[in-house]
């Protein structure tokens, strides 16, 4: 194994999931804001669940996001 390479694969990676689920989450929001199904007082509590296909690696992450 390339430890470089690995590190750097693996830091690709979570930028690209954490961007892109800070986009999604963000879209969420606003629409079920717009839609009047959120108020923007909630906190949410959010889970993203972490698998490596062919494997039986899974990890899970939870939190909450504060709306306000």
């Amino acid at each position: 194994m390339n430890d470089d390479t690995f590190n750097m694969d693996v830091r690709k990676f979570l930028k690209a999931v954490g961007v892109s689920s800070q986009r999604e989450i963000e879209r969420f929001v606003g629409d079920a804001i717009a839609a009047g199904r959120l108020t923007g007082k909630e906190t949410l509590h959010a889970r993203v669940t972490l698998t490596i296909a062919g494997t039986d690696f899974s990890h899970e992450v939870e939190g909450d996001i504060r709306l306000e």
